[in-house]
């Protein structure tokens, strides 16, 4: 197998199931706090990745970058040239409900976008980006069983981070969305399109609602509940 555009890795040097954090750096704390044995596969662009095993399973992370187009790429590339199976992305989000707070957990059932990502797809109607039932079952089980809250639910994945209008969000909060982030709607249609499973896992970084915001060092380093969940799916 030959390096793609943008992962220089092997076929061999990819697991079957990949983390994907929008944070290089986050893939790098990820691999070295939990996984036993990690290997760099990438370093193309900086988007860091690393192969190691976890409880014994082989398991991979690697950074997807800010945005649709962003992980729309990677993860095409990591499905259709690496064989990947399992694509679970660990990401941040900002909160749309009061009852929603920082470092809540959220797990997104479906991803609202104001994205013309589905375009290409040349479907007769608006589609409804989901998450994979299996992973996303399996990922309340796990929680239930570690004894962490949840929140399952519509999530959106946003093309714009500095939106002309301010208040914008309110109507996505007024149709039940939990929170806003800008990757899970291409991760779900790439790999509904090529039949394997996705879910997108969230902890709440900042709320719309009351202000309150993570740092940046927090949001790298804190998130670990949330990684757990993710790496029992493996």
């Amino acid at each position: 197998m030959k390096p793609t555009p943008h992962i220089g890795a092997t076929n061999e040097t990819i697991a079957k199931t990949v983390l994907l954090p929008g944070d290089p750096l986050r893939a790098k704390y990820i691999a070295e706090r939990h996984l036993t044995g990690a290997v760099q596969f990438n370093a193309v662009r900086n988007m860091l990745g690393y192969t190691g095993t976890y409880q014994g399973k082989p398991v991979s992370v690697m950074g997807s970058g800010m945005g649709i187009p962003s992980i729309g790429i990677y993860s095409y590339e990591l499905i259709h040239f690496y064989g990947v199976q399992r694509l679970i992305r660990v990401g941040s989000c900002g909160s749309f409900q009061s009852d929603l707070k920082i470092r809540d957990i959220v797990v997104g059932l479906s991803a609202s976008t104001n994205s013309n990502y589905a375009s290409q797809f040349a479907l007769p109607g608006t589609y409804a980006p989901s998450a994979s039932w299996r992973l996303l079952r399996l990922a309340v089980e796990v929680a239930e069983r570690k004894g962490i809250d949840v929140k399952v639910g519509n999530i959106l994945s946003s093309d714009i981070f500095y939106d002309d209008n301010k208040d914008a969000w309110k109507q996505w909060a007024n149709m039940g969305v939990l929170a806003v982030e800008m990757e899970a709607a291409a991760l779900y249609m790439n790999a509904a399109r090529a039949g394997v499973d996705a879910l997108c896992i969230l902890t709440v970084s900042d709320s719309l609602v009351t202000h309150e915001a993570t740092t940046a060092e927090e949001r790298q380093s804190s998130f670990n509940q949330m990684v757990e969940i993710a790496l029992e799916l493996a």
